[in-house]
């Protein structure tokens, strides 16, 4: 009878504090390695490719773009994640920050301040909310990123308040912010900067999103307010294929408390096409015009005028395995490229990679 009693007393306690098998626990581990192999015909001797291009920016030699381990805790009014990475991308767009700031890719925590909405306050280092382009290559159509998504905020810290609509179709944040593509301020620099967000999905297979940056990323001396906007849609056409489009647009104060500008923008479309399970191609065409050199600068006399074009074909090994290959060109205004140490106007390269998440 005691063993009865003890065996119901131990199934009792076991009942009453065993997870449901479909719960997810709440702190959970992941990552990501993605190795490459670049091969530019203008045949770099310091192995770098052009200084507009900060992913997958090492020539002839085989190397890692994005290597990162990531803690993500996520509760029903708490979420957190903390992600630290290395890589040819950390060192070229983490450039400017100290010491172990160079390391972090996501750091942040947020809570939840709406008992009925979908409402959020979170702060620290985030993911970028420009753009339709991430650093992590599975999560993107092409190999290599475009001009536009290189030359626009990969990451971001500050706060940011969020809100989806209870039926998802609707995604509102607005954002303050540290600077353009910072962790930690510019010396001197004071002035908060601002950014809002809005996607709208009626269902799957259409996405449009409109995103903004506000703010100075110089000191308060030389303050020179810089003001953006990214626009994209994404479409599913048909089950095998897919397009979408992006388009870019700045403004800087040429100086101090001026009433004149230096203006940039930039276009992107491309398009995806899965013939088969497993396999998939895509193609992209892009312009980038920033003549003053606000964001890309070149010495020249008519500034980075550029196009660019490529095709990547893809190989999905496993369901966390992802092979790919892409060929592709710039051809631009201005002799702002170089082959064997001469200037010329275009650029042709191929590069391949391996991707590994878990």
């Amino acid at each position: 009878m005691e063993k009865i009693i003890a065996a119901s007393l131990m199934l009792f306690v076991t009942d009453a504090f065993a997870q449901p098998d479909s719960a997810k626990p709440p702190l959970t581990f992941s990552g990501y390695i993605e190795g490459y192999y670049s091969y530019d015909f203008g045949n770099p001797t310091d192995h770098n490719r052009p200084a507009f291009a900060y992913s997958f920016n090492r020539h002839n030699e085989v190397n890692l773009n994005l290597g990162f381990l990531k803690a993500t805790y996520q509760t029903d009014i708490v979420r957190a994640n903390l992600a630290l990475a290395t890589g040819t991308y950390m060192n070229a767009n983490l450039a400017a920050e100290p010491g172990v700031l160079k390391n972090i890719y996501e750091a942040n925590a947020g809570v939840k301040i709406s008992k009925t909405k979908d409402l959020w306050i979170e702060a620290g280092v985030f993911a970028s909310h420009i753009g339709f382009e991430s650093a992590v290559g599975k999560d993107c159509w092409n190999l290599t990123r475009s001009m536009l998504a290189e030359n626009s905020p990969y990451y971001e810290s500050g706060a940011k308040i969020s809100y989806t609509t209870g039926n998802g179709h609707w995604f509102l944040s607005g954002l303050i912010l540290n600077g353009w593509q910072r962790i930690q301020r510019v010396e001197g620099n004071n002035t908060p900067a601002f950014g809002h967000q809005l996607t709208y999905t009626p269902h799957s297979k259409i996405t449009i999103n409109s995103s903004s940056f506000v703010g100075s990323d110089k000191p308060d001396s030389t303050r020179q307010m810089r003001y953006f906007h990214n626009f994209y849609g994404q479409f599913q056409i048909h089950e095998k294929l897919a397009l979408i489009a992006g388009f870019d647009i700045g403004a800087e104060q040429k100086a101090k408390g001026s009433g004149d500008y230096n203006t940039w923008y930039a276009s992107v479309v491309g398009a995806k096409y899965a013939p088969v399970n497993r396999i998939s191609i895509a193609a992209r065409g892009e312009y980038y015009n920033d003549i003053n050199g606000v964001i890309i600068s070149t010495g020249t006399s008519n500034g980075f005028q550029t196009w660019g074009y490529s095709v990547n074909a893809d190989y999905l090994i496993r369901e966390n395995v992802l092979w790919r290959i892409e060929g592709r060109g710039f051809s631009s205004k201005d002799n702002i490229f170089l082959k064997d140490g001469d200037p010329i106007n275009n650029n042709i390269f191929v590069t391949t990679s391996l991707a590994v998440s878990f």
